[in-house]
């Protein structure tokens, strides 16, 4: 799906969503310098693999989080990981670089992906701001209703303190 097949699929859900349009964003640094209504519930989003490249994860955190790799691998008894290529992240994600989003998930025709969000998500006012496929935008939703639209889908969801991943 692209950006507005994004939107459109959102719309028919019937569920509350917000959109911010802004210029291209590659980073989180990037994005500081926009003006978004909900920054402290934007999403940093990795793309990673094991050392086989057989199985594949995609890891949301809040923004201003880091996440020690060897630690979630150690966590969650993954193979060594390290960032996916360009070429995988086109290949199952039908995603660019700096475009990695839970919502390319939809693209995951074959269902490789396993999905882990950082519980903080849920808290507060439960928002969770992502792109729509595309870097020009950001999509505020609510994470449960992100959650619902992933299992949907069909791809494994896990919720996970990304806190306690880093001890």
């Amino acid at each position: 799906m692209n950006k507005e097949e994004i939107y459109d699929f959102i719309k028919s859900k019937n569920i509350w969503y917000e959109i911010t349009e802004h210029k291209a964003v590659y980073n989180m640094q990037e994005l500081n310098d926009v003006d978004l209504p909900y920054k402290e519930a934007d999403g940093k989003n990795l793309f990673v693999r094991d050392d086989k490249k057989r199985n594949y994860y995609l890891i949301t955190l809040k923004g201003d989080k880091k996440l020690d790799l060897k630690s979630f691998s150690d966590e969650f008894h993954t193979r060594r990981l390290s960032f996916a290529s360009e070429n995988d992240l086109m290949n199952i994600l039908n995603l660019k670089p700096g475009s990695v989003t839970p919502l390319g998930l939809l693209n995951d025709k074959d269902l490789k992906v396993i999905f882990y969000l950082d519980e903080t998500f849920l808290e507060d006012n439960g928002i969770i701001g992502v792109h729509p496929n595309d870097n020009t935008a950001t999509i505020w939703l609510k994470a449960r209703d992100l959650i619902n639209i992933i299992k949907d889908h069909g791809n494994q969801v896990n919720i996970i303190n990304v806190d306690k991943v880093n001890l």
